[in-house]
């Protein structure tokens, strides 16, 4: 082994309310961040895995179904009722891409990058 997973690393223009909607729906906790807001980090515990969010000047949302701006990654995250989870990310600030099965759905995160919900 060369190395070990430390963090995805997630473009976006505010740092601080995209790490908050993720701590809301991962359950997951601040373990890192920049004094100046440019960089926050969310994990289980500061010696875990984790994901880190990244101010970008000039962001530009990915765009989903289309590849004029390509997504490039997405997060599955995996729900025991989608019904119920659908509500809560809505309420959360998540967009509902009307997409998807009866095992999973589609949104955007307030950033605009796609994420499923996934029941399987």
């Amino acid at each position: 082994m060369i190395g070990s997973w430390h963090a995805t690393v997630i473009d976006c223009p505010n740092p601080d309310s995209l790490a908050s909607f993720y701590e809301s729906l991962l359950g997951m906790i601040r373990v890192e961040h920049e004094d100046d807001g440019s960089w926050v980090t969310i994990g289980d515990a500061p010696d875990r895995p984790a994901l880190a969010f990244q101010q970008v000047s000039g962001y530009t949302p990915p765009q989903w179904p289309g590849q004029d701006n390509p997504q490039q990654l997405h997060l599955d995250v995996r729900v025991p009722d989608l019904d119920l989870a659908e509500a809560q990310v809505l309420a959360l600030g998540a967009t509902s891409m009307d997409s998807g099965s009866a095992s999973f759905r589609v949104f955007l995160d307030p950033a605009g990058h796609p994420f499923c919900l996934v029941a399987w």
